[in-house]
């Protein structure tokens, strides 16, 4: 396993609400009989119930209560193309980045429709976008709003899939008729209710079946129903739900390998355990029902310092990968198009849209892993650059999530800045 060697949000934070109420009611004797009795003292009034921690600061520990860091507020607004600054970006040799597309608040993952169609999930903006592309010019629709941090979207078979926390629902022949209303599969699905990580990601695989995350309901805690931080997958029309993997405490991004045909995911550590651990990991589905170690368990070997169990790492999968603490891993795709050279073949490509729990940020890239054949020994290197400047922590774009174009190119959403970039490559 490498670590990347660089400088290097929750229900579940119990508080008691604590009441003071106290009365008292004396009357006083009377000095005469026509002396009117005293009233009674009033009550003190109740002390206001403290205010419940924000759920971005469950498990922070003593040693951190004074630490200022906080999630990072997205750009829920519309970032004209000449603010968005291309110019910073770094790719190797004969690579290109350039905008394919603007003007999609908080752009997550996509999915390739028919016609020259793309559609983008949101999580904050609770929306989904249709991109179209006519050959001459690229416009976009919302094709559905105000649902429930709709960030999962996948397409099979001319329909279109959209899962929210709390809503599943399939277009069919959208590509063709916009205004198609669709059929709520909710529920086939069984959600759970929790929002904490509980945001999607969807995908078919090779066997047809559309794999989706449950991630855990807080930052660290014991699992309140078994129904959390584990990976599903379901027949298309939401029947033969299975648990393929637990304690995936939050995946937002998995891809099948495309010789090997097994599924990698990525993983995000949880927060305040310090700047640099845990470290945020990739790993490899080697059976069915394997276990990743939430919440007793980080990184395949480290014990959690606040939910404690005798043998806490025992029969735990370790990752592939150490990604960097707290770097925000999101989407893992294995190139298989011909446009790149050959080195890329079958490499997968992660982004990391960069940390708010840790002192010195990080991420805020693309980068790549290659492993041996085996899966071992593996290899990372910074791919895309530029979005965060060392020098004064500042940072543009958070990239996220990825598409493979039939040109071979790539496409990838910033969810800060609400663009699409295509990055391609040609021999000069």
């Amino acid at each position: 396993m490498n670590q990347i060697k660089q400088p290097l949000m929750k229900r579940f934070f119990p508080v008691a609400a604590v009441l003071l109420a106290s009365s008292v009611i004396g009357l006083q004797g009377c000095s005469s009989t026509n002396e009117a009795p005293k009233a009674a003292a009033a009550p003190a009034p109740a002390a206001a119930a403290p205010a419940p921690a924000p759920a971005w600061k469950q498990g922070m520990g003593a040693d951190m209560s004074s630490s200022k860091l906080a999630p990072l507020a997205g750009r829920l607004t519309v970032t004209p193309a000449s603010e968005i600054p291309l110019n910073t970006l770094k790719l190797p040799p004969g690579f290109k980045i350039e905008l394919y597309a603007t003007g999609i608040p908080g752009a997550r993952e996509m999915a390739k429709g028919d016609n020259g169609k793309i559609y983008i999930g949101t999580r904050a903006m609770g929306r989904v976008y249709e991109v179209t592309d006519n050959g001459k010019e690229r416009t976009s629709r919302v094709v559905v709003d105000k649902l429930v941090q709709p960030s999962g979207v996948a397409y099979k078979n001319g329909s279109l899939y959209v899962m929210a926390i709390d809503k599943v629902l399939r277009y069919d022949g959208i590509a063709k008729d916009p205004n198609v209303a669709p059929v709520d599969m909710t529920a086939k699905f069984n959600l759970p209710p929790e929002q904490h990580h509980n945001w999607k990601y969807l995908a078919f695989g090779p066997d047809g079946k559309l794999y989706v995350p449950f991630g855990a309901p807080c930052n660290i805690c014991e699992l309140p129903t078994q129904e959390y931080a584990q990976i599903r997958r379901y027949n298309p029309d939401g029947s033969g739900m299975e648990v393929i993997a637990t304690g995936v405490r939050n995946t937002q991004g998995f891809d099948w390998h495309p010789v090997t045909k097994q599924l990698w995911f990525t993983n995000h550590g949880r927060d305040w355990m310090g700047d640099d651990k845990p470290n945020d990991t990739l790993h490899v589905l080697t059976k069915k029902g394997a276990n990743y170690g939430f919440p007793y368990c980080h990184e395949g070997n480290m014990p959690d310092d606040q939910v404690v169990k005798a043998n806490p790492c025992e029969g735990v999968t370790p990752p592939v990968a150490l990604m960097g603490p707290h770097s925000a891993v999101m989407d893992v795709k294995f190139y298989t198009g011909k446009m790149f050279p050959a080195e890329y073949k079958n490499v997968a490509f992660v982004a990391r849209k960069g940390s708010w729990n840790r002192n010195t940020k990080i991420g805020y890239d693309v980068v790549t892993v290659k492993t041996d054949a085996n899966g071992k020994n593996a290899k990372i290197t910074p791919f895309l650059t530029g979005f965060l400047n060392p020098n004064d922590q500042s940072f543009s774009g958070r990239p996220t999530f990825f598409l493979q174009m039939p040109d071979g190119s790539m496409l990838l959403t910033d969810e800060q800045l609400g663009a699409i970039y295509r990055i391609s490559y040609s021999k000069k």
